[in-house]
């Protein structure tokens, strides 16, 4: 395959041909006019002159645009490279200065393009990664619950003469798990529903108090040998009852799970605070509580999938507030939220 000539090169073989070929034509013109040969050779040595000056003025002028050629093209091979276009090149000609111009316009697109590009695979990756996580972290709670139903019902099955005491505490188990397991799939349901956008608030006038109660009510079952001690007055806010909740019952579910000792919850001037006496949280460690995921190398969360916290975050920005924490580590912890 046959290299193509360079620019300077094109240029100046058209120009040599068309000289020498003009220069033959006058030549032949000359010699059948003019009967001094003398003269006819001094005026073909002018003419030849003045072409060879025509064409180096040419070929100095086909030299600066082909480099300015070479520049452009240099620019354009290393586009997703180069950072910027030199604004201050200086152009032989107006139309390379206009390429220049749209070249340097080009470029910001493309590096926005890419700009563009770059944080959506971040994203992307981010969501990636939080996928595998979930489902690592779904694999890992949804194990243990499920693995007592099958040997309890096994053991139901194979041994038909298991005392009815003993059969009723199994089927106990077996139910219990099946709780877990449920609450497990709300908790995944409703992150979902955060993550999409599809939670939707729906505000009622309720008391705060009364509700506490409820929520310190319906834990007793689970942990029977636990006080919960309800601090405060009467206060109604105008909220989502059920989101809220979903709130104070992790917060209080989360401080049995830290602590042995007794569960303080308060309400005082709008404030709504859980108390524990647990190992407390590192200070660095506090700002990751609420992130997706985050599970505490310190503590085993029965049913948290890292997603308990960062739900009741969901909540309390729909309800344009915020969860504090104050944690000393031997001492406790503490969660509030303004209401």
């Amino acid at each position: 395959m046959h290299s193509r000539p360079h620019f300077k090169e094109y240029i100046l073989a058209r120009l040599v041909t068309m000289a020498v070929g003009i220069l033959l034509l006058i030549a032949l013109f000359l010699f059948s006019l003019l009967d001094d040969i003398y003269v006819v050779y001094m005026v073909l040595l002018l003419i030849a002159m003045a072409f060879s000056m025509f064409i180096f003025a040419i070929y100095r002028g086909a030299k600066r645009m082909e480099k300015e050629l070479t520049t452009i093209n240099t620019y354009l091979k290393n586009l997703t490279k180069i950072d910027k276009v030199e604004y201050k090149a200086h152009f032989f000609t107006h139309e390379f200065e206009e390429i220049n111009l749209n070249l340097i316009k080009v470029l910001r697109k493309s590096k926005k393009r890419e700009e563009v590009k770059q944080r959506y695979n971040a994203k992307l990756k981010l969501k990636n990664r939080q996928r595998a996580d979930m489902i690592s972290a779904i694999a890992h709670e949804f194990r243990n619950p499920i693995a007592s139903i099958m040997g309890y019902a096994q053991t139901l099955e194979e041994d038909k003469h298991i005392p009815p005491a003993l059969q009723e505490k199994f089927l106990g188990k077996i139910y219990n798990n099946g709780n877990k397991i449920e609450s497990l799939l709300s908790r995944l349901v409703l992150w979902n529903k955060f993550e999409s956008g599809e939670a939707n608030v729906h505000p009622t006038k309720f008391d705060v108090m009364s509700l506490l109660e409820e929520v310190k009510l319906s834990l007793f079952e689970k942990y029977s040998t636990r006080e919960i001690q309800i601090i405060g007055n009467r206060y109604e806010v105008d909220a989502d009852r059920t989101l809220i909740e979903i709130v104070v019952k992790n917060l209080i579910e989360n401080a049995l799970k830290y602590s042995k000792d007794e569960v303080i919850v308060s309400v005082k001037e709008g404030i709504i605070s859980v108390h524990d006496k647990g190992d407390g949280v590192l200070a660095k460690d506090i700002s990751k509580l609420t992130k997706k995921f985050y599970r505490s190398d310190t503590q085993n969360w029965d049913n948290s999938m890292g997603l308990g916290l960062s739900i009741v975050k969901s909540i309390l920005t729909l309800h344009h507030s915020e969860l504090e924490i104050e944690s000393e580590l031997n001492i406790g912890s503490t969660f509030s939220f303004k209401i």
